[in-house]
């Protein structure tokens, strides 16, 4: 991951919450939710989520596998991890923020029941390696589990192509002041391999005894989750 990535993310991080609340109207947490419930999270189980932002995730992971369950969330920005830090203090959830690299994860085989990473792997420079790494750190029939954004069909993709190419750079540089950011945002998802690409993908990581996906919200996000050999 390129420094430059990593320092426009540290410097969107305080809008980072609003801006998403905004572009998605809300809908986000929706998103966040299902893949909980997608992933069957259970109490007791062990989480790593990975590219975690300010924590959003993690805490819907935290309230799934309760008290005697644990979840770790690692991202690259330190400007993130702070916001995360701050927001789980505030709620009083028990969840442990480090930075950490999504390709090179210092974490020992099969430690973890659930490996998920939400709106980061089209970020990471190599997709194969951080899938094998993500399985690498999930126990065996442990789910990993990937959240990221797809392209509309129907009628709905071309009110969502002017939406992407107007509309969310001109909010992110209303709101965070920082216009090229969210051009980065929409040239990343335009390019991203979506749904049956990220399937074969994933099949190509060799990691996996089966993957599925889930279209979301007409096809604008898609989870997918591979059960790990």
């Amino acid at each position: 991951m390129s420094e430059e990535i990593k320092n426009m993310f540290s410097v969107i991080a305080r809008k980072y919450d609003l801006i998403n609340d905004v572009l998605s109207f809300g809908i986000h947490r929706r998103w966040r939710k299902n893949t909980v419930r997608l992933a069957e999270v259970k109490e007791g189980m062990r989480i790593l989520d990975i590219a975690c932002g300010t924590g959003d995730l993690a805490f819907e992971f935290k309230k799934a596998v309760g008290k005697d369950g644990n979840v770790i969330g690692v991202d690259f920005s330190e400007g993130m991890l702070e916001l995360a830090r701050i927001k789980a203090e505030q709620k009083g959830i028990n969840v442990e923020f480090i930075n950490d690299d999504a390709l090179n994860l210092p974490y020992e085989n099969n430690r973890f029941d659930r490996a998920s990473i939400a709106f980061g792997i089209r970020n990471v420079d190599d997709i194969i390696t951080c899938l094998k790494e993500m399985a690498r750190v999930v126990n065996q029939e442990g789910k990993v589990v990937v959240l990221e954004f797809g392209t509309p069909t129907g009628i709905f993709k071309f009110f969502y192509k002017l939406y992407s190419k107007f509309i969310i750079p001109l909010i992110g540089k209303l709101i965070s002041y920082d216009i090229s950011s969210y051009h980065y945002l929409v040239d990343t998802i335009s390019k991203f391999p979506y749904g049956e690409n990220f399937l074969e993908l994933m099949s190509e990581a060799n990691v996996f005894t089966e993957s599925k996906s889930y279209k979301m919200t007409f096809g604008i996000v898609y989870l997918y989750i591979g059960i790990v050999k």
